[in-house]
């Protein structure tokens, strides 16, 4: 049976941690300041905007909420994002996605300063992951990383496989198991024997969005699995992109659903806050 690999308490170590550095920095005369951003009334962009608020006022950060009607114009979001640009107490700026049919999304990220981009999703910032030269990971890829190293599970020289292509997970955790001397498959929607491609990895990350995708025979024995997804099975039951109840016989780690990946996520952009802070006050390492 494999062992679980214990989101909550992972990030709850990092979090304290965070805590830490940041009534460091307060005690310097400078207090992190994270703005988010939450356009129209989905339920789950609700849940998680709460818990990322509550994680910053957990960890001493600075927040501010801004949450605007699914009715507010492109431009009203632009000139928005604009103002928080030019805030000096904001060091980061988070607009939660999904965005209403009919907004430009892409545009909106795109205008948020690179240098306050705590989701490290503008193209420059992913550039700079590419080549290694990064200010900020994305967060659910780099609380992925931290993960499987605090279980001192080793990437180098590992088959990897990711399902996923996705911008925000699939093609970020690519590059950094990468990065990390692993050997990487990103697999698809066209990938042809997929099973086959799934059963070669040593590391398999499934970040598809389909409930329990991912099946036992998809599955090298001894395997570490990580579930990215956040998916409702045939009962309406919280599950992921994994089968985990026939997967974790099988795999030597497995992430649960929920309690996995989704507290990295938090605490990573905590983290991305604090590094955000230290670089526009000047505190960064060179």
């Amino acid at each position: 049976m494999a062992k679980l690999i214990d989101g909550k308490a992972v990030a709850a170590e990092i979090r304290a941690k965070i805590a830490l550095e940041v009534a460091e920095l307060i005690h310097h005369g400078v207090t992190p300041g994270l703005a988010v951003v939450i356009v129209g009334d989905d339920p789950a962009s609700r849940t998680y905007v709460n818990n990322k608020k509550k994680a910053c006022e957990q960890a001493g950060i600075y927040s501010e909420e801004y949450a605007l009607p699914a009715t507010a114009s492109q431009n009203e979001i632009m000139d928005l994002v604009a103002k928080l640009n030019a805030k000096k107490d904001i060091n980061g700026i988070l607009v939660q996605s999904p965005l209403p049919d009919g907004l430009n999304e892409e545009a909106v990220v795109e205008a948020i300063d690179p240098e306050k981009d705590v989701d490290a999703f503008l193209p420059s910032n992913v550039g700079r992951i590419m080549i290694g030269n990064h200010h900020f990971l994305p967060c659910t890829p780099a609380g992925i990383i931290e993960l499987l190293r605090s279980e001192n599970i080793e990437i180098e020289g590992k088959d990897c496989v990711v399902i996923g292509r996705s911008n925000i997970v699939g093609k970020p955790m690519a590059m950094l198991l990468l990065h990390n001397n692993g050997t990487v498959t990103i697999c698809h929607s066209k990938t042809k024997n997929l099973k086959e491609v799934c059963r070669r990895a040593d590391i398999l990350v499934a970040a598809v969005g389909k409930p329990k995708f991912v099946t036992a025979d998809m599955v090298k024995p001894g395997a570490v699995v990580i579930d990215v997804g956040m998916d409702r099975d045939e009962n309406g039951k919280l599950c992921g992109d994994v089968d985990f109840a026939n997967v974790a016989k099988t795999a030597s780690y497995i992430t649960p659903v929920p309690g996995g990946v989704g507290p990295m996520t938090i605490a990573m952009l905590l983290r991305n806050t604090v590094a955000a802070a230290k670089r526009q006050s000047g505190m960064a390492k060179p």
